[in-house]
């Protein structure tokens, strides 16, 4: 009786482990078919989309370069890159058509270009087509209180998707860090792709720092205290990071902003073949049009700090260092100021801004720091070249487009002794120092009393340095180098004849 229902049994299981082995070989094949109709239909499709942009009015096939930029009109670091991309192809190749996807669809492209043109003095020689894209709150931080990195990386999905949708372009680049969206247009729209990567997603610091249990502005203080949380945390971060690797080696080529990113996506990619260090473009030409006085011309010292108020700024490191530097000095507190200028994105900088205002407040120096919200070009270079020091406290930066241009314009810098302006920025100059390098309170108050306690003389000496090492970081220098790794993929695109 044993043996007969062990049959049945062993009989029973054999059939259910049939039948789930041909249910799941016939998913794979149906999900293989409809990703291939998906694809056929997406590229034929694209013919129907934008074609004035395909051919000129002389009837001339056009190489369509798309660039995938939702937040175009933010007046950062990133945007400067984009638009000097664009410059850089339309200067070089009248063939050439460029698209921008952007969320910004308060903004007329007649309002981006002018924002482009007052805060980086940057003019496309030709026109260009905005895509609008209207689901970009799905990629906004402010939606994924947990799980923040996958929300915006599934986000980026359902956004690429709306803007393949939208417009298929000959090469795609992903220039502002969603590399989720790369397989998108090269599998299904057919597109060559490439990206340029300010900062990775994640990295191997984030991981460190999970792993080593510290807290930052990324890893809350309750999840840093748990080893139940933290191993969780974890394993999350390398299924995210290996899912990252997947998608950022589809790419065909890779341009990254620093030395810095180029080690973290090197380990996380492991893509050195396709990647390029391509530094961005500063605007190091009007900067070095300020003169440099040897002497202040007014009594007053000023500090001046150039970034967005975004959390990993970390402004509120550079003013609990100038109020302790301010106790030190005793009397002449009068003579010093902070001046933070930076662009505010959306509610949530707008919010970071209040708070920075209240921790002046609290530590009793709102009546020796001013807050520059979204200024012009030329009130920026007033900034600049009133203040002889220049701040910046972001740990890990990618690059420091504000560090480069603040030594252009002559100030003597403090910058964050990690990433870009540790590996690539603040380095020595024909053997002398550039700047100076500090990671805590303590280090930028001793900094900022080195620097305003120098003679005229040094000084001066130091400011020039710095200002002559920065034309390493010039618009021709990324010019150069942008069209240099992006120019044989068009060739072979050409070479296609398209896509």
């Amino acid at each position: 009786m044993l043996s007969l229902f062990m049959q049945k049994y062993v009989s029973l299981v054999s059939q259910w482990a049939t039948l789930l082995v041909v249910s799941g070989v016939f998913f794979v094949i149906s999900f293989t078919v409809v990703l291939f109709l998906l694809r056929l239909w997406v590229r034929w499709r694209a013919k129907s989309l934008l074609p004035h942009l395909r051919q000129d009015g002389k009837g001339r096939q056009l190489l369509t370069v798309g660039f995938f930029h939702p937040y175009c009109n933010a007046g950062g670091g990133g945007e400067r890159v984009l638009w000097m991309a664009i410059k850089a192809l339309q200067k070089k190749h009248s063939h050439v058509s460029c698209i921008v996807y952007t969320g910004d669809i308060e903004a007329k492209p007649e309002e981006i270009l002018g924002r482009a043109r007052q805060r980086f003095n940057i003019v496309l020689p030709k026109p260009i087509e905005f895509v609008y894209l209207r689901r970009r709150q799905w990629v906004e931080a402010c939606k994924y209180p947990y799980f923040t990195l996958l929300g915006q990386s599934l986000g980026s999905l359902y956004l690429g998707w709306e803007a393949l949708m939208n417009f298929v372009p000959d090469l795609y680049i992903d220039s502002m860090g969603y590399a989720f969206t790369v397989p998108l247009f090269k599998y299904f729209g057919g597109s060559k792709v490439a990206c340029y990567v300010h900062y990775p997603t994640i990295s191997t610091d984030m991981l460190q720092k999970v792993t080593d249990r510290t807290q930052s502005f990324n890893n809350a203080n309750f999840i840093a205290r748990s080893s139940f949380l933290s191993n969780f945390k974890l394993m999350y971060y390398r299924i995210f990071a290996y899912m990252y690797g997947v998608a950022g080696k589809r790419n065909d080529v890779v341009m990254v902003n620093s030395t810095w990113t180029f080690n973290h996506i090197q380990a996380l990619w492991s893509a050195g073949n396709i990647t390029h260090i391509v530094y961005p473009s500063c605007d190091v030409s009007e900067f070095i049009k300020i003169p440099l006085e040897k002497s202040p011309v007014s009594k007053e010292r000023t500090m001046v700090s150039v970034a967005q108020f975004r959390p990993e700024k970390n402004h509120s490191l550079q003013v609990k260092s100038f109020a302790k530097f301010l106790n030190s000095v005793g009397g002449d507190k009068w003579l010093y100021r902070l001046v933070l200028v930076g662009g505010c994105r959306n509610e949530g900088d707008s919010e970071r801004v209040e708070a920075l205002r209240e921790l002046c407040r609290e530590l009793e120096v709102e009546n020796s720091v001013d807050f520059k919200l979204n200024v012009s070009f030329d009130e920026l270079k007033s900034c600049m070249s009133s203040a002889v020091l220049g701040l910046h406290s972001m740990c890990d930066e990618h690059f420091g487009i504000g560090v480069v241009e603040l030594m252009a314009a002559g100030t003597v810098i403090v910058a964050h002794n990690s990433g870009g302006p540790k590996l690539d920025i603040v380095v020595p100059f024909n053997e002398e120092p550039t700047g100076f390098l500090a990671d805590d309170e303590e280090s930028y108050v001793s900094a900022m009393k080195t620097v305003l306690n120098m003679s005229d003389d040094d000084r001066f000496r130091l400011r020039s340095i710095a200002r002559q090492s920065v034309s390493r970081f010039s618009d021709e220098k990324f010019e150069e180098s942008f069209l240099a790794v992006v120019d044989p993929v068009l060739k072979s695109i050409e070479g296609n004849g398209g896509k």
